[in-house]
């Protein structure tokens, strides 16, 4: 049934004072101040209080040291061996101490939050905690560790999916946190540098109070740092439209193993003299060496943006939505995400989340961003009725207000927090071609049947990219076993990759052969014994074991 349109059919810009549209059955119809309110709005109001989708939240990423507990060994969960390095002294924490007067932590306490991942997944047993605030002082704790054969474990913000970022022994961990300062931003250009232990989210509103952005936005942006974006090369939700880090990190300063200081923290957009070495630790999730600066170009900051959140009835509208969507509104799409009917209702009951459209087996949610409200709002209202006439939507909501906007982010941002509510988490970061994107999730969800809890689907669909993940009340080696290798070899039977943004590390580095040759394998252990050579650097994780 269609709910009747309180007002003509007017352009977007004439709309802003209301919650924004509803669009029910063919057409869109407001929802706001003018008009009866609908049985929708007060639904909203009576959950969410008046005027709000739901609640707006920042997703914590700390680990309790109560919560570090439950958490079992990553050596006795999975059976992994301990390399031969050496052991922490009294002399070395005293080395330590004069580096890094005050900043040398052997508090369990305090040690417990860093052992572990923010999922609870794996937990190391380091000993020892280590915080410089200059590139100085890594290169002298990483000459000095080098000779004396101990291990190191860089750790940014600690929000890594894939163990990465936490020790698989007692490696010492060496944080970044106090590695925040701005180092300078041209405002001409837009080319920031900073130290990489700046936090996402701070280096975003230092850039935005200068008409600036940052080409990347994470649901992890309260609490990753930008060193540790660059050094998993982080994907997140402007891939679409300004890229990879590959693209937009124009330079690096790195510290080496041995300690050397590898300064490639040029601000040029252009400088083709040998070769690109900063690409190297790009990806590289610190295994090469750690990154202690980053140099990016960030966009100007657009002056319209527009958040529609639709319903779909099916995957394969999904798929026509999106190309119709990219032929509609071009250069102004800068988001296309989706997420299955699973989703949603895990937000709804593990984070008191409230869905502003109707249940529909599966929603995407569109962002534009441009420089011209008028124009931009023009190209959406064309693009919702295109849709909403061809029955590929159902229903949906826009909203042109910032604070709307981020109530309807926080309804993709904040899955992969209600999933890890829902019990003990699987998790695969899939790239496939759009079209076979979600027949694994299916797929996967016939293959387990009842011995999962839930079994859910979502990801970046204009980068074909698919979070496929499988919850259980608690960590199963047979649902393991149900799962491993099989979600890689129909990944690789299908021509994708196991690992399409959030690296490798410590979970997936053994899978890394349904993606790359022997050959580029091979390289890889070369380039990291050449620059690597005792293995010191993030051990355990990236190449397959057998590697150090």
């Amino acid at each position: 049934m269609t709910v009747p349109r309180l007002f003509p059919w007017p352009p977007v810009w004439r709309l802003r004072l209301f919650m924004g549209w509803r669009m029910n059955g063919h057409k869109p119809a407001l929802v706001g101040t003018a008009g009866p309110p609908t049985l929708w709005a007060r639904k909203v109001e009576k959950a969410c209080g008046a005027g709000g989708f739901g609640v707006f939240q920042r997703r914590d990423f700390r680990v309790t040291p109560a919560s570090a507990q439950e958490v079992m060994l990553t050596r006795d969960r999975y059976a992994v061996q301990r390399l031969p390095f050496a052991e922490v002294s009294e002399q070395d924490l005293a080395f330590f101490e004069r580096v890094l007067p005050g900043r040398v932590s052997t508090d369990p306490h305090e040690l417990q939050a860093v052992n572990v991942d923010w999922l609870k997944m794996v937990r190391g047993c380091s000993k020892v905690l280590l915080k410089p605030k200059t590139t100085s002082e890594v290169s002298q704790i990483l000459r000095y560790c080098n000779q004396r054969n101990l291990a190191v474990n860089p750790q940014g913000g600690n929000t890594g999916m894939v163990g990465g970022s936490v020790p698989v022994f007692d490696e010492i961990v060496l944080s970044t946190a106090l590695m925040n300062q701005v180092l300078s931003f041209n405002t001409v250009s837009g080319i920031l540098v900073c130290q990489a232990g700046c936090v996402l989210e701070q280096l975003s509103q230092y850039v935005e109070e200068r008409d600036f952005i940052m080409p990347l936005d994470l649901g992890a942006k309260g609490s990753c740092h930008i060193g540790g974006n660059v050094a998993t090369n982080a994907g997140g939700l402007r891939l679409l439209r300004y890229g990879s880090l590959r693209g937009t990190v124009l330079g690096l300063e790195v510290v080496l193993a041995d300690g050397l200081v590898l300064d490639c923290l040029t601000s040029l957009r252009k400088d083709n003299t040998g070769y690109d070495l900063k690409q190297l630790f790009i990806g590289s999730e610190g295994t090469l060496g750690i990154i202690t600066a980053v140099s990016i170009l960030c966009p100007q900051k657009p002056k319209a943006v527009n958040v529609a959140f639709l319903g779909c009835p099916g995957f394969s509208e999904v798929l026509q939505t999106f190309s119709t969507c990219k032929g509609m509104l071009g250069e102004i799409l800068s988001a296309f995400e989706f997420m299955d009917d699973k989703c949603m209702q895990l937000v709804e009951s593990h984070l008191r989340l409230s869905s502003p459209v109707r249940e529909n087996p599966f929603y995407v949610l569109i962002e534009t961003s441009g420089s011209d409200a008028g124009h931009d709002e023009e190209k959406l209202n064309n693009f919702l009725e295109r849709v909403m006439d061809s029955g590929l939507v159902t229903d949906g909501t826009v909203a042109t207000d910032n604070t709307k906007i981020k109530m309807l982010w926080a309804l993709r941002e904040r899955i992969t927090e209600a999933l890890s509510c829902d019990g003990y988490v699987y998790k695969y970061d899939i790239s496939l071609p759009v079209e076979k994107l979600y027949d694994l999730v299916l797929d996967i969800r016939s293959r387990l049947g009842q011995s999962a809890k839930s079994v859910v689907g979502y990801g970046h669909l204009g980068d074909g990219n698919l979070h496929l993940n499988v919850t259980a009340a608690s960590y199963s080696a047979a649902l393991l076993a149900a799962i491993e290798p099989y979600v890689y070899e129909w990944t690789a039977r299908h021509r994708g990759s196991v690992s399409a943004e959030h690296g490798l590390g410590f979970k997936k580095k053994d899978f890394i052969s349904y993606s790359k040759p022997p050959a580029a394998v091979l390289l890889m252990r070369r380039l990291k014994g050449m620059l690597d050579p005792k293995g010191i650097l993030n051990p355990y994780k990236t190449l397959p074991a057998g590697s150090p």
